[in-house]
């Protein structure tokens, strides 16, 4: 871990903006707990839709559930190499 100045432009509840050193743009901080939901909710309508979907769609959901998955898990690392616990169940 190190510590660092960002640039904090909104601290908005599950919206925070702030530009991390040597970031041209500014990025939105998404809390632990909503990540795993918003993976969960994408997750969810992919197995509840099926075959219900174009192509095309479906194979964009998944790329966003993809996506959340692969940040969750990265999230799930980070905190368990530092001793942290994580803000939801498993």
């Amino acid at each position: 871990m190190r510590t660092e100045p960002v640039e904090i432009y909104s601290d908005a509840s599950n919206q925070a903006i702030l530009r991390h050193p040597g970031r041209r743009f500014p990025g939105v901080l998404i809390q632990g707990d909503t990540l795993k939901i918003l993976h969960a909710e994408v997750a969810g309508a992919l197995r509840e839709v099926g075959d219900g979907l174009s192509e095309d769609a479906r194979l964009d959901l998944e790329h966003v559930r993809d996506f959340l998955g692969g940040c969750l898990e990265h999230y799930r690392a980070v905190l368990g190499e530092h001793d942290m616990e994580l803000p939801f169940a498993e």
